[in-house]
């Protein structure tokens, strides 16, 4: 027989009898009737918030005024400045415009209108899918979630993957941000999206002929679901911007160190060897993980490299990077991955390296 006893907080146990008279009594265990205090408010630990950090920073500026004068006064920090603050200007209109009409497109036109406009025959599915990426003005941050959406609602896997490889490098926001970074040069804009479009589709292909269906394994809920629409355009909104907006920090941050740090001579000595140089920049472009509306600013600023070195850093950046490798791996499964990302990077090298030597 269990016996309990009713305390403040809840029933609890107190002592477990038997019936048997001839069993030897148990000491009856103490129970504790005070209740679990709560922590208060006032003893929970506080974060150090933003205006915390700007406060010590203004003090310590304050204070340091004078060596951080000199330090301001030094010609490499102004050259950093120069190239850092350039680029940022130049690409954050772009950035900003396409998130937000990323966002519009990804919450408020259905997604069911993909597999709908798609033709059902895989093969003619792919081109269809990759000319789509057209009408999706974002970065490639947002075609990762709505490639993963498109296969959910049916479309075949190859064509969703060639409009995730096409969306972020030939929609128009780009391809004006590549002309406005590159006004010298309007031959770089058809050299990217003929590049980047001839990529997404033979991968698209290459899917067809070699991919299997159990190298993508979808999470359970889709991007977004389950909120209200102006919430998740909000919810987007601010994810793009936070994701896109960082890496394109980074990467202006690391376009104004390279011209500064590295020697002028090393630069141009790895830039006059034209296969190193095609896969230095291609390899800068993953690692960079610039936003596909910001990185032709970055890719200017390389002046030293030639035009089809910067044209496969532009192909490279949009199709794999460190982001998107992560991304992918999570929407749609690290056996993916491993795979999808290579190929994908020799083939992009490969094609802007051909293209390049035949336009220039």
């Amino acid at each position: 027989m269990i016996t309990v006893r009713y305390g403040r907080r809840n029933w609890e146990v107190i002592r477990l009898s038997t019936t048997d008279p001839a069993a030897p009594p148990r000491p009856e265990p103490q129970v504790s009737t005070v209740p679990s205090a709560e922590p208060e408010a006032s003893d929970r630990e506080r974060w150090v918030g933003s205006t915390e950090v700007l406060c010590f920073l203004l003090i310590l500026v304050g204070v340091l005024h004078r060596q951080v004068g000199a330090l301001v006064t030094d010609p490499r920090l102004q050259t950093w400045l120069t190239v850092f603050v350039s680029v940022m200007v130049q690409a954050v209109p772009f950035l900003v415009f396409g998130v937000v009409l990323s966002a519009v497109i990804a919450v408020f036109v259905p997604r069911s209108f993909w597999s709908r406009a798609l033709p059902r025959h895989p093969t003619l599915a792919v081109p269809v899918a990759g000319v789509a990426g057209v009408v999706l003005p974002g970065c490639e941050c947002g075609s990762v979630p709505i490639a993963g959406s498109l296969i959910r609602r049916g479309v075949t896997p190859a064509a969703a993957l060639a409009f995730l490889l096409a969306a972020p490098a030939i929609n128009p926001i780009v391809l004006t941000a590549t002309a406005v970074a590159f006004p010298r040069n309007p031959e770089m804009v058809v050299a990217r999206g003929g590049a980047s479009l001839l990529v997404a589709l033979l991968m698209g292909w290459l899917w067809l002929r070699l991919g299997r269906s159990d190298w993508i394994r979808l999470p359970h809920h889709a991007h977004l679901d389950g909120l209200p629409r102006m919430a998740a355009f909000w919810t987007a909104c601010r994810h793009d911007v936070i994701h896109a907006g960082g890496f394109l920090v980074v990467g202006a941050m690391a376009a104004a160190t390279i011209n500064v740090v590295v020697p002028q001579s090393f630069l141009h000595d790895l830039a006059a060897r034209p296969v190193l140089s095609v896969l230095a920049l291609a390899a800068l472009a993953v690692l960079l993980s610039i936003c596909s509306e910001a990185d032709a600013f970055v890719a200017a600023s390389l002046s030293q490299f030639s035009l089809t070195a910067r044209l496969a850093f532009l192909v490279v950046g949009p199709m794999v990077d460190l982001k998107l490798i992560s991304m992918q791996a999570g929407i749609f499964g690290r056996r993916f991955a491993v795979r999808f990302a290579p190929a994908t990077f020799a083939l992009a090298v490969l094609v802007a390296a051909g293209l390049g030597t035949v336009v220039w």
